[in-house]
């Protein structure tokens, strides 16, 4: 009997220590597939949605630019992190609202943004599949950036002090494989802001009440759209062989 129950025992362990053995190689697996990184660059325009200006969503008059990391965890998604500056102005003058035209305000400010989130693939994006490989995505996740806080006065912005705010961003985009180690994308990506005087109209110094103007129940957004070029790098996935 007490031979048995040893030989029970040993037997037990061995399946246990193959159990956890598989379970390894399967973790160990993965985490070779996500170190498939990308770094790149961002270059294109951005434009603002608010209380001065024209009223189009999409209109990137601006120069924007920046740096992206991405960490892909699987042929369907990526970590994404992201540094990109811009500068946001607007004029009365080229609204479509015969009101805003006739007030006339102009207005200047700048975007530092730090943003960390998930993209996903609609499509399977293999980077080291060798033929053409092209998907459609959509990136969100929480965006800070620093700002000016501005004011305006004779119908133009000044400058208070700096200030930061955090915003949501909903990106989409397109990307294609341009070779081996180059990624290539095209994206248009608008953040709902958690402030409302990106444009000056509801600054914070109370000195400044007088001066608010506009929709002040409203939050500002702040828009980019460009292309991306990333290069990739790091190990093969690998493939297990079970027993």
């Amino acid at each position: 009997m007490v031979s048995k129950s040893i030989l029970l025992y040993l037997q037990t362990i061995k399946k246990m220590k193959r159990f956890l053995l598989n379970i390894l190689g399967i973790l160990f697996c993965i985490t070779s597939f996500g170190q498939i990184h990308e770094l790149g660059v961002f270059v294109g325009g951005s434009n603002y949605i608010g209380d001065v200006g024209n009223s189009h969503y999409l209109s990137p008059d601006d120069m924007a630019f920046g740096v992206l990391y991405k960490w892909n965890k699987s042929t369907r998604h990526s970590w994404r992190f992201s540094y990109k500056m811009a500068s946001i102005t607007a004029k009365d003058i080229e609204s479509s609202a015969p009101n805003r035209k006739y007030r006339g305000f102009d207005i200047k400010n700048n975007i530092k943004e730090l943003s960390a989130g998930l993209e996903f693939n609609f499509l399977d994006f293999d980077l080291h599949q060798s033929d053409y490989v092209f998907t459609p995505y959509v990136y969100s996740g929480i965006s800070a950036f620093v700002y000016d806080e501005i004011f305006i006065i004779d119908k133009e912005s000044k400058t208070d002090y700096q200030d930061y705010s955090f915003a949501i961003p909903m990106i989409v985009g397109i990307k294609s494989k341009l070779s081996n180690n180059l990624v290539i994308g095209l994206e248009t990506g608008a953040r709902y802001t958690f402030t409302d005087n990106i444009d000056g109209s509801n600054p914070k110094n109370k000195n400044l009440e007088e001066l608010k103007f506009g929709n002040l129940n409203n939050k500002d957004w702040y828009i980019f759209t460009g292309f991306t070029l990333t290069y990739t790098f790091g190990k093969n996935p690998c493939f297990c062989a079970h027993e």
